[in-house]
Formats: structure tokens, sequence, C-alpha cells
């Protein structure tokens, strides 16, 4: 596939609506668990941010997930969240990006989105260690992690091929004059 070419009017649009794609399914598509100490929201943020890392890139993934969940952070009250969120999460964004610019595979999707897994356990297990002042209880919050990433590739990997496509077919109808 060739390399996308866009302007910097493009760019920013993109970047905010992916921006706003994760706050809003962060923010509207969630569900609480009641097994973790931070309450175990498992939320479909993951979505747009695995979507939009794979179609166009780490920069872009990075943007999306880590200021818009951070957003989500911020304006649902969880303040002292915000500044893990935006680092983890923009890290996510950036890895599942950057494997997938080099390889455009169904294998090289899963681990990707793999990498964003360990990278969201471990990343948000020393959030609320640092929050809470304790390491056992954060071990609570893993299997909320482990389902938000597992529903989000359930949902993703499927219609990935089809958004491609799309991706693909506008990024080229739009550089034409």
């Amino acid at each position: 596939m060739q390399q996308q070419s866009f302007s910097q009017t493009k760019k920013l649009a993109y970047a905010a609506l992916g921006i706003a794609l994760v706050f809003i399914c962060t923010s509207f598509l969630n569900l609480r668990l009641p097994i973790a100490a931070n309450g175990g929201l498992v939320h479909l943020g993951n979505v747009p941010l695995f979507i939009i890392a794979i179609l166009y890139g780490r920069r872009f993934g990075a943007l999306a997930g880590g200021i818009g969940m951070a957003l989500f952070d911020v304006v649902g009250g969880w303040f002292l969240w915000a500044p893990f969120t935006l680092v983890i999460v923009s890290l996510m964004g950036y890895t599942v990006g950057a494997i997938c610019e080099k390889n455009r595979t169904m294998t090289a999707y899963v681990l990707a989105m793999m990498a964003a897994c360990l990278i969201k356990v471990v990343g948000y297990y020393g959030a609320e260690g640092i929050i809470y002042g304790n390491w056992l209880a954060p071990m609570a919050s893993i299997p909320g992690n482990l389902v938000q990433i597992g529903v989000a590739a359930v949902i993703v990997l499927p219609v990935l091929p089809k958004l491609r496509k799309h991706a693909a077919a506008s990024s080229s109808a739009g550089g034409r004059k």
C-alpha cells in the first residue's frame, strides 16, 4: 500500500476525530465492575484507538488514544488518573501503529493488540500501585484490563479488512484534484 499523503488540515481533522471517537466510546460505552479498587471500569475506547492506530499509524494512534482517554479522566472526575492514562494509552496507540505500519497482516494486528494489552496491564498496575500506595490491590484490576482489550480485539479484527479498503479508497480519492 502506498504511503498516505495528508494535508495539514486533513491531519488535524483526523486527529480531532480520533480523539473525539476515543473519548465518546470511553465515556458512554462503559461498564463498572465491582471487582477492582478503582471501580473496574471496562469501556470500548480501545476499539477506535486500535482502528485509528492500525489504519493511520502510530502518531494518530498515540494522539487519539492518549488524549481521548485522558480527557475522559479529566471530564469524568478521575483527575489523578489523567497523566497516567495519557502516557499509558499514548504508548499503546503508538505501539499498535508502529507494529502495523510495517506489517499489515492479521497476525501483526493480533500481536499489536497483545503488545497493547501488556502495556495496559503493566502501566495501570504501576499507576494504581503509585496512586493507592498498595502493590497487591492492583491485581484486582488485571481481569478488567484483559476483558477490555479482548472485547476490543473481537470487535476490531473482523472489520479491519473492510475498513482498510475504505480508508485506502478515501485517501487516494481525497488526494486527487
